[in-house]
C-alpha cells in the first residue's frame, strides 16, 4: 500500500511539474517577442502592414489549434498531445534560428503559435483533470506562474540577445532557440508520467451536442469573452491612453502597465483560495465587478486616480482560471470538449472586442472633431470605457449564471 501511495505521489508530482513549468514556458513564448520585434523588422525590412500580419498569426494559430486539440486529445490521449505541443515549440525555435527569409520565418512563427494554442488547451485540460480538490486555488496558482513569467520574459529576452557564445552573438534568433528549447524539460516530466482521463472510454465522455444544449456553457462563453477582452485590451491600450490623454512619457506609462501586471500576477497567486471559499459564480461576479469599478473610477477620476487602472488587474486576473475551474467541476467527463468549445468562441469574441475599441475611439472623436484635443480625450475615454464595460458585462452575466444555477440547486 505504501509503495502504491508513493508511486501515485510521484506521478502527481510529475503532473504538477509538467503543468507549472508548462505555464512558465507558455508565458515566455508569448512575451519574448517585445524586445525582438524591432530587430526582426529591421533585418527583414518589414513595413508596418507586414509586421501586423506577422503578429496576427498569434490569434490565427491559437484559433486553429483550439479547433483540433480536443479531437487529438480524444484520439492520441492528453499525454501525447501535451508532448506534441512542447515539441512543436522546440521545432519552431530551430526553424526560427535557421530562417533567413521572411517567408520561412513567418512559417516558423506560425508553427510556434500552433504549439502555443495546443499547449494552452492541453494544460487547461490537464489542470481540469488533476485539480480535483481546491480547483479554484490551483487553477489560479498555475495561471499566476504564467503571469510571473510574462513579467520576466521581456527582460530575459533582452539579456539573451546580448549574450555572446564563442564569438557568436545570439541576437533574436539564438534567443528564440534558447528559450523555446527549454520545452524539453516538461517533455521529460510528461514522458515519465501518466495523465488521468486518457484511459476513459469514448462512450463515457459527454458529447459536444449534449454540452451545447446547456445554457450554462453559453453563459460561460460570454463571461470568458467579456473577461478576456477586458484583460487583453489593457496591454494594448493603457500606455496609449496615458500618453495621449494625460501626456505621460513612455517610461511612466509603461511603469503603470507593469503595475497592472504585478497586481494581475499577485492576485492569481494569492487569491485563488477565495474562489473555492466563495464559490466560482460569486467569485466571478465579485472580481469582475471590482475590475469594472476600478476602471470606471480611473476614467472618471482623472489623472490623479490613474493608479486604479493598475488595481483593476486584481479583479480581471481571476476570471480566466476561475472559468476553467468551473468547467472542470461541472463537466468532469467532458472538460476537454467544454474547455475547447468555450476558449475557441472566446478567441473569436476577443478579436471582435478589440476591433470595437478602435472603432469606438474613432467614432467618438468624430463627434467632437471641432476641438481636436477634446475629441482625442473623449475618444480615448470612450474606448477605454468599453474595457470597463466588458468587465461590468462579465459581472452581469455572472449574476445571470448564479441565478440560473441557484434556481436549480446547482451552484458551484
Amino acid at each position: 500500500m505504501g509503495k502504491k501511495s508513493a508511486r501515485i505521489n510521484k506521478i502527481y508530482a510529475m503532473q504538477l511539474a509538467t503543468i507549472f513549468i508548462g505555464f512558465v514556458l507558455f508565458g515566455f513564448s508569448e512575451n519574448i517577442k517585445g524586445p525582438a520585434i524591432p530587430r526582426i523588422q529591421f533585418e527583414f525590412m518589414l513595413e508596418e502592414s507586414q509586421l501586423g500580419t506577422l503578429l496576427s498569426l498569434n490569434a490565427l494559430g491559437y484559433l486553429i489549434a483550439c479547433s483540433f486539440t480536443a479531437y487529438l486529445t480524444r484520439v492520441w490521449g492528453l499525454q501525447k498531445v501535451t508532448i506534441a505541443a512542447f515539441a512543436a515549440m522546440i521545432a519552431s525555435g530551430v526553424l526560427i534560428f535557421y530562417s533567413h527569409s521572411f517567408s520561412v520565418f513567418t512559417g516558423s512563427y506560425f508553427l510556434m503559435y500552433i504549439g502555443n494554442g495546443m499547449l494552452e488547451i492541453a494544460l487547461a485540460i490537464l489542470g481540469a483533470r488533476i485539480f480535483v480538490k481546491n480547483a479554484g486555488m490551483m487553477m489560479n496558482l498555475v495561471h499566476g506562474f504564467y503571469g510571473l513569467s510574462s513579467v520576466v520574459a521581456p527582460l530575459a529576452a533582452t539579456g539573451l540577445m546580448n549574450v555572446t557564445v564563442n564569438g557568436y552573438a545570439l541576437d533574436w534568433r539564438g534567443m528564440y532557440l534558447a528559450m523555446l528549447s527549454l520545452s524539453i524539460v516538461p517533455i521529460l516530466f510528461a514522458l515519465f508520467s501518466k495523465f488521468p482521463g486518457d484511459a476513459t472510454k469514448q462512450e463515457e465522455r459527454v458529447p459536444l451536442k449534449l454540452l451545447v444544449r446547456d445554457p450554462v456553457l453559453w453563459l460561460m462563453v460570454l463571461i470568458l469573452t467579456f473577461g478576456v477582452v477586458s484583460e487583453l485590451a489593457v496591454g494594448g491600450w493603457l500606455v496609449n491612453f496615458l500618453e495621449k490623454a494625460y501626456g505621460w512619457d513612455t517610461v511612466r506609462a509603461s511603469g503603470l502597465l507593469s503595475g497592472f501586471f504585478v497586481c494581475f500576477a499577485a492576485a492569481r497567486l494569492l487569491l485563488g483560495a477565495a474562489t473555492d471559499k466563495w464559490g466560482f459564480a460569486i467569485s466571478l461576479i465579485g472580481f469582475s465587478a471590482f475590475s469594472a469599478i476600478c476602471t470606471f473610477g480611473a476614467i472618471l477620476g482623472g489623472e490623479s486616480y490613474a493608479f486604479l487602472f493598475a488595481a483593476s488587474g486584481i479583479g480581471i486576473a481571476m476570471v480566466y482560471p476561475t472559468v476553467m475551474a468551473f468547467l472542470a467541476k461541472r463537466y468532469p467527463n467532458g472538460s476537454d470538449v467544454a474547455i475547447t468549445f468555450t476558449v475557441t468562441l472566446m478567441g473569436i469574441g476577443s478579436v471582435i472586442g478589440n476591433y470595437l475599441i478602435g472603432w469606438i475611439i474613432e467614432g467618438v472623436k468624430n463627434v467632437y472633431k471641432a476641438d481636436a484635443q477634446i475629441a482625442l480625450l473623449r475618444g480615448l475615454q470612450a474606448g477605454y470605457g468599453f474595457i470597463g464595460l466588458c468587465a461590468a458585462l462579465c459581472a452581469i452575466t455572472g449574476i445571470l449564471l448564479f441565478l440560473y444555477l441557484r434556481k436549480r440547486g446547482e451552484v458551484i
